[in-house]
């Protein structure tokens, strides 16, 4: 249970000298009254083990109950609503920790990639299963080349299940397409050149591609057009940095491109419904605190024996 009082010290998820961490979510910063929400650096998994409780990304709301694991990925908006009795196991690590080889087939570099499952079954089991051994062996170890490469190998098996889980909305997805694959390139490149451009032909052009192309792409992988999507990132990052900076809205408006605040205000208004200013102080307000309809009672929880190794 999540408990407060001035002998707590929290302290933020970062992945440890390995590269990766394991934590509970009482034992990190996340665990407070009315967060904000914030950035993080890094990846970072949470399985909910007890109780009941919402978890925003990027402003998305997600009821998590036990069995509930999300994926929060470097640069996401995120912030914990921490009901009585929630608890999670959270395993963080650092953007460039795997390579593509050792984790063949899943998008880690994909940032806006899946990020919610409902375990059941065995999928429960096995990632279960490996969040436990993982925690236990980042208790055990604290140096050491072997240890290091053993957490990160774990780490990656923990994601390769992640992978493979069938009963999900939110999976990977199966065949390959010429479309996806366009998609997925325009897509990384989007996620580092959105300050820069908003011009469709800057990205067609990046990626080897015509405007047509590109735009038939995003409309069989999305059902928007390839502008929508580039409005869309650009629109994220906005309100992502109103909500968890101080920056001026000014500033925001510079780091995205738009030269003049007024043009940036109007984009926001257009894409948002709401000017900077008035969803900077909407995002301030406090998580709501209620019971998501369909979540399991809160006494529900995880079988301890399946948490950790004795």
């Amino acid at each position: 249970m999540v408990t407060s009082g001035p002998s707590l010290a929290r302290h933020a998820p970062a992945p440890n000298w390995a590269g990766v961490g394991t934590w509970t979510l009482p034992e990190t910063d996340l665990a407070v009254a009315d967060p904000a929400p914030r950035l993080l650096h890094y990846h970072l998994l949470a399985l909910t083990t007890a109780g009941h409780g919402t978890v925003e990304i990027d402003f998305a709301a997600h009821p998590c109950r036990p069995g509930t694991l999300l994926w929060i990925r470097p640069g996401q908006a995120m912030r914990f609503g921490v009901e009585p009795g929630l608890d999670a196991a959270l395993v963080s690590w650092d953007r460039e920790l795997l390579s593509a080889a050792e984790v063949a087939g899943v998008p880690v570099d994909d940032l806006p990639g899946p990020n919610h499952w409902q375990l059941t079954g065995e999928d429960a089991d096995a990632v279960i299963n490996e969040v436990a051994q993982l925690g236990v062996d980042c208790a055990r170890h604290s140096s050491g080349v072997v240890a290091g490469a053993l957490l990160r190998h774990q780490l990656a098996v923990l994601l390769l299940r992640i992978a493979l889980l069938t009963d999900s909305a939110d999976g990977f997805g199966g065949t390959t397409t010429s479309e996806s694959r366009t998609f997925a390139r325009f897509r990384r490149d989007l996620e580092d050149g959105h300050p820069h451009s908003r011009r469709v032909e800057d990205y067609a052009a990046r990626i080897g591609c015509s405007v047509r192309t590109l735009t038939r792409a995003c409309l069989a992988v999305t059902g928007r057009s390839a502008k929508r999507v580039v409005d869309d990132r650009v629109a994220l990052e906005a309100q992502r940095l109103l909500a968890c900076t101080d920056l001026s809205v000014a500033e925001i408006g510079r780091r995205l491109g738009f030269g003049e605040p007024t043009n940036f205000g109007r984009f926001f208004h257009r894409e948002v419904g709401l000017s900077p200013g008035a969803f900077r102080t909407g995002v301030a307000t406090p998580m709501p605190d209620q019971v998501p309809d369909g979540v399991a009672d809160i006494g529900a929880r995880v079988p301890a024996q399946r948490l950790a190794n004795d």
